[in-house]
């Protein structure tokens, strides 16, 4: 199966990106019809032009807003889109990551809950095409593993709804700092932003190895020009290759640190059904993990204590359950950091059939397969043997595996 080689030469944006794979052999029909799907198609008008940047030729794509959206930019606005939308669920999923990097970047940087997020520019139709875009052509290729080279992110001022701000804008800097992409220096003599926040987004969410393989041939290749002027070529190859490289490459990013919140709080004056129903909303609402137990408390009342980990960027939504959802007048809370190895969802075929397994991502860079227990459970019932046997017979016949996400 072939890769795809994502050369920013020297930065990226989405609409380089959407204008590269077009010239690579992706059909304007695969690039629009989600959107169609999603009911968008009467808002915007796409179309790709020949151009050359400093002489080298290129597709360039061009957005054009043709209608008032009725669709509010807010995240929780457009996770809902998406998740009402009739695609496939792996291309949903990636479309929706994509999203979610950016709402979560932007609630650090504007110090709120990422589902009140308003894009802004990041919301308007022209993004809209070109994340979903580029999620559409790579889902048409299906390449084994996606690859890219370390973007540059300019210097200068550039203007916004915000106002002025520097380049690289805080959102992408927040980007790059969830997801440890590594950045080249900007040419010292160039002002502009060569990297935008959805470049930078389609790139942490849709790349495997943030570098490129040592070894590789070239089968074909498209090219996308920006909009900007630079005294060098302003483009994006997309490269279809076969790499020859072994699956250490990405061992120096597994395991990755991040930072994670915790919150905790003792409750005694509220029943088992209501903490039950409070700690299934924590789950609904995105925590890593919840754990209580029941506890003595003051007056000798029986309590529960609750701890929550969370993503950090949720804190500020989950403080708001607490005092929503249950009956405690405080809630202590830190910030830590923790170690985790990569991992993805995806299915292998195995003598039961299609079963949902995840990879995990050693440091040494081998990768262990572990069967969803709801997979187990469902075996056991149906072919009534033991679990132990099952996992056993799963490792023994699993093959192909197709990733539902990429490693994360």
């Amino acid at each position: 199966m072939e890769d795809v080689l994502i050369e920013c030469s020297p930065g990226i944006s989405g609409d380089m990106l959407l204008g590269a794979f077009y010239d690579l052999g992706v059909p304007k029909k695969v690039i629009e019809q989600p959107l169609v799907d999603l009911g968008l198609q009467d808002l915007f008008h796409l179309e790709f032009k020949e151009s050359k940047s400093c002489s080298i030729r290129g597709i360039k794509a061009k957005v054009e807003s043709i209608g008032c959206s009725p669709i509010k930019r807010t995240w929780r606005s457009i996770k809902e889109l998406i998740a009402n939308g009739p695609l496939e669920e792996k291309f949903k999923q990636l479309i929706y990551e994509v999203f979610e990097s950016l709402a979560s970047a932007e609630g650090k940087v504007h110090g709120i809950s990422c589902e009140d997020v308003h894009f802004h520019e990041i919301g308007a139709i022209d993004s809209l095409v070109d994340i979903i875009g580029v999620c559409a052509a790579l889902n048409y290729l299906n390449p084994n593993k996606v690859y890219c080279n370390e973007p540059m992110l300019g210097k200068g001022f550039i203007q916004t709804e915000h106002g002025k701000l520097s380049v690289p804008p805080p959102a992408v800097i927040e980007l790059i700092r969830q997801t440890n992409i590594k950045v080249l220096s900007s040419f010292d003599s160039i002002e502009g932003e060569l990297s935008t926040p959805t470049g930078i987004a389609l790139l942490s969410n849709l790349v495997d190895y943030l570098q490129p393989p040592s070894k590789y041939s070239i089968n074909s290749y498209g090219v996308g020009i920006g909009n900007l002027k630079f005294p060098f070529p302003n483009l994006v190859r997309v490269y279809k290759i076969y790499s020859f490289e072994d699956s250490s490459l990405n061992k120096q990013i597994s395991p990755k640190c991040e930072e994670i919140s915790v919150q905790e709080a003792w409750i005694d004056d509220q029943t088992p059904e209501d903490i039950s129903n409070f700690i299934e909303k924590l789950r609904i609402e995105g925590a890593y993990d919840v754990s209580y137990q029941a506890i003595n408390m003051k007056k000798n009342r029986m309590g529960f204590s609750i701890q929550v980990i969370l993503p950090i960027e949720k804190k500020e939504l989950f403080r708001r359950l607490w005092f929503d959802y249950s009956n405690t007048i405080g809630v202590r809370e830190r910030t830590q950091s923790r170690w985790i190895l990569l991992r993805r969802r995806g299915e292998c075929s195995t003598t039961f059939g299609n079963i949902k397994v995840k990879q995990t991502m050693k440091p040494d860079g081998s990768i262990t397969i572990k069967p969803e227990n709801d997979e187990v459970l469902r075996i056991q019932q149906e072919h009534k043997i033991s679990s132990d046997e099952i996992r056993k017979k799963i490792k023994e016949s699993s093959e192909n595996f197709r990733a539902f996400e990429n490693w994360k």
